[in-house]
Order: structure tokens, then C-alpha cells, then sequence
């Protein structure tokens, strides 16, 4: 099996004698499998905190390298300590056959691949849960489903309390006048509901439009 194309085993310290050649630069294509996604290509940036250094967006943070590929500790890199003790470097360029390599090496995760951009978006990190024979995906941002499920969590708190209330009045657990003023209460509710859940149904439905699915309720 061939070796990673810029696999280096010396030692590489600040006071190394032979001048290296930077391998690497920002908006390289890189790959880390010691981060623990395998094969997964990263994008290199500018680390904000030290200028002769790059990043990859992995895990929430900015991870730092130097030019040749060699990690450094994010407090040291921060005041200026630009030192590595590794004995490899730990990025490799991003090519088919390094690909393959690590591929084999490593394996292939499980879990769901997580997708770091640049930090111009924000470090966004996407959660891939679809399945190997998904035709058609659709990028939906955590605060718009958080937003939905907390419709419908609302929706299922008004059904269940007017189920309640058909079965106090199934049972005669309550007056008439009573059973009255609460089926006006759960009806006004009910309409409230149905509005509230109108908006966000549309919303769904403009993307569902665009896929094979077609809208919802119409």
C-alpha cells in the first residue's frame, strides 16, 4: 500500500536546521483522520489567533496547523507559541488516492457525517441523516426545526386536553353548562391552533414543491 503523497517523519521543531517547504495554504483541501471522520475532506483557513498559522472547523473549534501540516495546541498557539512536539504531520492533501489510503487505514465511520464549512457561515455544522439511497435531500436549519417541533408539541398538548374534555362529557363528569362553556373554550383553541400551524405548514410545503413529494394538504 503506497504511503500518504506528504507523509514526513522528522522531527519538527522550530529550531530544525533544513528550511521546509510550506505544503499547505488557506482554501487547501485537506484531509485530518485523526479528527475521526476518515476520509472526510476539510477546507484550510486563516487561524485567527496567529497569523503564520492555518485552521480546520471540526468539533465546534478552530483547529490549528502550521503550513506543513503539523498540529499546535490552540493555548500555545493564543500567546504566540507556534512550537510543535508531534513527529508527523497530522494533514494530508486531499486526493483520491490519499482518500483510499486513509479510507482503509481508518475505516469508515458509523456515525452521522458532520459537514464543517467555512467560518464565514458561521462554522455551520450539518447533520447527515439521511439513508444511502436518499434521491432527494432537503438542508433544514436546527432553529426551524426546533421551531416546528415546538408546534407540534403545542398541537398535541390542545388534542390531548380536548380528548379530556369529550371524555368528562362522555361520562357526565360535568354539567351541561360546564360541558357547554368548555366545548366554546376548546373550539376557539382549536381554530387558534389551526392558524398558528397554517404558516409553518406553507413554509414545508414551498420546498416540498420543489421535490418529487409535491405539497401537503392541497
Amino acid at each position: 500500500m503506497a504511503n500518504l503523497s506528504n507523509c514526513n517523519t522528522q522531527s519538527h521543531t522550530t529550531n530544525n536546521t533544513i528550511a521546509k517547504r510550506p505544503l499547505f495554504k488557506a482554501g487547501d483541501a485537506v484531509l485530518c483522520p485523526s479528527l475521526g471522520y476518515g476520509a472526510k475532506p476539510f477546507i484550510l483557513h486563516k487561524y485567527e489567533y496567529h497569523s503564520e498559522l492555518l485552521c480546520i472547523h471540526a468539533h465546534c473549534s478552530s483547529i490549528a496547523f502550521d503550513s506543513n501540516g503539523y498540529f499546535i495546541q490552540a493555548d500555545n498557539a493564543q500567546i504566540g507559541d507556534i512550537e510543535t512536539n508531534d513527529y508527523a504531520p497530522s494533514l494530508f492533501i486531499d486526493t483520491p488516492e490519499n482518500r483510499q489510503y486513509i479510507a482503509g487505514l481508518y475505516g469508515f465511520s458509523k456515525a452521522p457525517n458532520v459537514i464543517t464549512t467555512s467560518k464565514n457561515l458561521l462554522n455551520r455544522k450539518v447533520i447527515d441523516l439521511t439513508q444511502d439511497d436518499d434521491d432527494e435531500v432537503i438542508t433544514l436549519s436546527a432553529l426551524e426545526l426546533s421551531n416546528i417541533a415546538c408546534d407540534i408539541s403545542g398541537s398535541i398538548t390542545v388534542l390531548n386536553d380536548i380528548g379530556q374534555l369529550l371524555a368528562l362529557i362522555n361520562y357526565e363528569k360535568i354539567e351541561p353548562h360546564t360541558a357547554i362553556s368548555m366545548a366554546r373554550l376548546s373550539h376557539d383553541a382549536a381554530d387558534t391552533w389551526a392558524i398558528l400551524l397554517n404558516d409553518p405548514l406553507e413554509a414545508v410545503n414551498d420546498t416540498l414543491a420543489m421535490t418529487r413529494y409535491g405539497q401537503e394538504g392541497k
